[in-house]
């Protein structure tokens, strides 16, 4: 069975870049102990976008939905919604509600991959 990757694209102001970048420094270890995680990255823009990409590889698509609806559900206060880097994997935690920072994001869309080939360095 192929890995799964999730991207969330979020569409960030430049006045709160350093608002969603500090937001998931400290968030560390949030994702990282799920069963099935295998990787993430935050991908902050160049240039000609305003959109972070939110790059996370599961072991199956039963892994993510497993995390979603586990404790990502519960580090978000019970909703996912498009809250930034919950659906993708981060726990960037922009959820509005109770004593929650508003998000950094205006706005934020999932996409799903199977991977189907890869690479990496020769040893």
């Amino acid at each position: 069975m192929p890995s799964v990757v999730k991207i969330n694209v979020l569409t960030v102001p430049a006045e709160q870049r350093e608002v969603l970048e500090q937001r998931f420094a400290s968030r560390a270890g949030a994702v990282e102990g799920s069963d099935g995680f295998e990787w993430f990255e935050l991908l902050r823009p160049v240039e000609g976008t305003d959109q972070y990409l939110v790059y996370t590889r599961w072991r199956s698509e039963e892994d993510f939905q497993a995390w979603m609806n586990g404790s990502m559900k519960a580090a978000h206060g019970g909703g996912a919604g498009g809250s930034e880097g919950g659906s993708a994997g981060g726990s960037e935690d922009g959820s509005e509600g109770a004593g929650r920072p508003r998000p950094a994001a205006t706005g934020a869309t999932l996409w799903s991959f199977e991977v189907v080939q890869q690479a990496s360095p020769r040893g």
